[in-house]
């Protein structure tokens, strides 16, 4: 696991210097604290930091180059198979030096070319320079687990795993695209491919991209069938290969040279990777996990039993974040605006977890593939609810809604059937994006100032949404929205969280669930497998029950939060009032002041619970203080 960065540009362009791919390689040494490494000449500049996880020894530096000198990489990831590829390679006639996974990743790249993506089986971004035929190679593994930044000029492509590090170049300009930022209030993050910032992209997952002669070209390299549904087998044999795929994804995974360990959160997912780890180790696992002192956000009680379930080593903590030094650092390290509040807990568990550990498993994905959300309930009853004419949907739209009390609207359950009375009488993606989005379009009209509404013009977020289902147009409405969100939000949200917060300190987080061969599986599972009545996850939990706990085979869903409605009631109320009511803010332009002191009003008087809403407009003002000129 590491951070990569560089250039490459022609006769036509000044390039870099050494010294700004030493500012390049250098802001992302959280990445790779163990070493450092750079190759520059005419045309070329690659730069790369070392976290150590496979081959600790010097013969596994980057940037690598090939014996016959023709290839250079630097790659950031692991790739699981390396040692089966090896094999292979070395049947051919291939000699290694190293016993790492880079240098497998030249030979095979010398034998197949661009090919070699369908063989790998892990989570990369890299970047190889082919001096025979004069192309320089990017490529993002298949579900976006590791990033992958670049900006296109005429005559030069700037490349690194964080923004920031681009950023380092003399030049570059840091106009925010008003589109994006119209997608960030929507989604709460920013969807590839843009970035905040004009001018600078985000390879998207399972592309890979060609430079060459100055010419740029991305192409789409994993193209999983997601119309596929398998409905000739028996409920038996999905779950004997459901059981049969994740062991060895798991198996895979547990391969370190250095310590490692899990996320326990005591949830169905976490527990069934920690159960199968141990099973397959042979030594004690070591887990970690956080609670917080408000009981509805503390999981610690299910975390310790899925721990004395699967006999694990395992070290909990009660924390009480310092919020404004927890906002500095996720300012610094997010490059970009992000507001998935569970970016907290996720930073304060890695911090812990890399106390005693390089390397870590997690759950990720679990909800994606096995429709676990609360939320594919509600596409579900909407699907029935379709049935009836657009115009009778949109008439009862306002009737039904007003059957929930204003006074109980600030409440879970209430404020979610507002939001799904709303949207009766819109399209499937446009209801969809309703029910997640932080700010919906109404409201987003309501926020923004005359002039930002003009610069974004007609650019419509639910386009994001759109162009994933297209990949999923013929399945049923739940496993669309679940395959919707595999490319989307876990890309986006939970694989960047996680990835940022990790990497911050230090520490390789690897997920079992997102192998792209349980993926691929997965997606063409019916979905009366996956969702029995109100539960879902339904085989998972099934096949793996003898992993569980009662207390968590029978839970109900929790999301990794942190207590930001109280928050803003309480230890946080005067900081955001400040904050965002500042005349520093203001004069930006960017929202009605009107709009924000009502928001802020409605949440302190405890009528309505915007703190999402507030979290998004609070990370994004301190992001602008922190990475605008």
């Amino acid at each position: 696991m590491c951070g990569i960065c560089g250039a490459a540009w022609t006769s036509d362009s000044p390039g870099i210097d050494p010294t700004t791919l030493d500012r390049m390689v250098d802001v992302l040494a959280h990445r790779g604290p163990d070493d450092r490494g750079t190759y520059i000449e005419t045309g070329l500049a690659l730069g790369h930091r070392r976290l150590s996880i496979i081959d600790l020894s010097p013969l596994a530096r980057q940037p690598m180059i090939s014996d016959d000198g023709t290839l250079r990489i630097v790659f950031n990831g692991e790739i699981y198979n390396f040692e089966s590829l090896r094999k292979e390679l070395v049947a051919k006639g291939h000699r290694f030096r190293s016993e790492s996974d880079t240098e497998v990743l030249l030979h095979l790249y010398a034998e197949d070319g661009e090919k070699m993506l369908s063989k790998l089986n892990g989570m990369f971004s890299l970047a190889i320079d082919d001096t025979k035929t004069r192309r320089f190679f990017f490529a993002r593994d298949r579900l976006g687990k590791k990033p992958f930044f670049y900006r296109l000029e005429k005559d030069r492509v700037l490349f690194a795993s964080e923004l920031k590090s681009i950023l380092q170049v003399e030049g570059i300009s840091r106009e925010i695209d008003p589109t994006a930022l119209d997608d960030y209030l929507t989604y709460q993050y920013v969807p590839h491919p843009k970035t905040i910032f004009r001018g600078i992209n985000k390879l998207p997952p399972g592309h890979f991209a060609v430079w060459q002669d100055g010419r740029f070209s991305i192409t789409k390299y994993w193209n999983p069938d997601f119309n596929l549904e398998d409905a000739n087998r028996s409920y038996a044999d999905w779950s004997e290969e459901l059981r049969s795929l994740l062991t060895d994804a798991v198996q895979l995974r547990l391969r370190s040279d250095v310590p490692l360990g899990a996320f326990l959160s005591g949830g169905i997912d976490s527990s069934i990777i920690t159960g199968l780890a141990q099973r397959l180790s042979t030594k004690k696992i070591r887990t970690f996990s956080i609670g917080f002192p408000q009981k509805h956000y503390d999981e610690t009680a299910f975390a310790r039993k899925a721990s004395e379930k699967s006999g694990t080593d395992h070290t909990e903590l009660i924390v009480t974040p310092d919020i404004h030094g927890i906002l500095d650092k996720l300012v610094e390290h997010y490059d970009e605006p992000f507001a998935d509040s569970s970016a907290i807990p996720t930073l304060v568990l890695s911090e812990l977890t890399r106390r005693s550990v390089t390397v870590a498993l997690s759950g990720d994905g679990g909800d994606e593939l096995f429709a676990g959300y609360q939320r594919y309930q509600a596409v579900k009853l909407g699907e029935r609810v379709d049935i009836l004419p657009h115009c009778v949907r949109k008439f009862l739209a306002g009737p039904m809604r007003s059957l929930i009390p204003a006074s109980t609207q600030q409440k879970s359950t209430p404020r979610r059937l507002k939001r799904f009375f709303e949207a009766l009488g819109m399209e499937p993606m446009e209801r969809y994006l309703q029910w997640i989005a932080i700010f919906n379009r109404q409201r987003r009209n309501e926020l923004y100032s005359v002039e930002l509404a003009q610069q974004i013009g007609d650019h419509d977020s639910v386009g994001f949404l759109e162009d994933a289902a297209t990949f999923c147009s013929q399945r049923d409405v739940v496993s669309r929205t679940s395959l919707i969100d595999v490319q989307t939000y876990l890309p986006c949200d939970i694989l960047t969280k996680v990835d940022v917060a990790s990497m911050a300190c230090s520490l390789e987080v690897r997920a079992p669930l997102l192998d792209y061969r349980l993926v691929e599986f997965a997606a063409r599972i019916p979905v009366a497998h996956k969702i029995h009545g109100r539960t879902g996850k339904f085989i998972f939990r099934d096949t793996f029950r003898e992993l569980l706990p009662p207390e968590i085979e029978t839970r109900g869903k929790m999301g990794f939060g942190v207590p930001i409605d109280d928050w803003f009631r309480g230890p946080l109320k005067n900081f955001v009032r400040e904050i965002l009511l500042d005349r520093r803010t203001t004069e930006r332009g960017l929202f009605r002041l009107e709009t924000v002191g009502k928001l802020l009003d409605d949440h302190f008087s405890n009528r309505f619970d915007h703190a999402y809403r507030i979290w998004a407009l609070l990370v994004l003002e301190l992001w602008m203080r922190r990475w605008m000129p």
